[in-house]
């Protein structure tokens, strides 16, 4: 039996994109893969605003399950996704890699945060999608 890919999200503080698609990752594709973030630098701890709105969209809570991660902390992964590196995207081994493009809502009003937040649900559905064909083609 084929064992499940491992996707990892990365960005370079892995505390709020990767984090936010870790999440959902987990709730929406964990029959199909297994979803890890993070980045090459941490946060003391994840982005408020992404825990909140999290929450309250689609009531998990990321601070139970998740926290700021180095790349050395994650297992070996089949597919890296970035999130959108205004510098040097981090790097990491693996089969598969696509940037996404995500601008890092920080900082910015809550409808900025659940537009990113939207466009990371789609894409993770997308990639679920893609990676359940039988032969996984992405």
């Amino acid at each position: 039996m084929n064992q499940k890919p491992k996707v990892a999200f990365v960005c370079v503080h892995n505390s709020c994109r990767s984090q936010m698609a870790e999440a959902l990752g987990k709730l929406l594709a964990s029959d199909v893969f297994d979803s890890f973030s993070a980045g090459t630098e941490t946060k003391p701890q994840i982005n408020q605003d992404a825990v909140r709105l999290m929450k309250e969209r689609y009531g998990v809570d990321m601070e139970q399950t998740q926290y700021s991660k180095l790349l050395s902390d994650i297992p070996p992964v089949d597919v890296v996704i970035t999130m959108g590196c205004n510098v040097q995207c981090p790097n990491l081994p693996c089969k598969h890699r696509e940037d996404w493009g995500l601008d890092d809502p920080t900082g910015q009003p809550d409808e900025v945060f659940l537009n990113v937040m939207e466009r990371i649900h789609e894409k993770v559905s997308m990639l679920r999608d893609r990676l359940a064909q039988p032969d996984g083609v992405l």
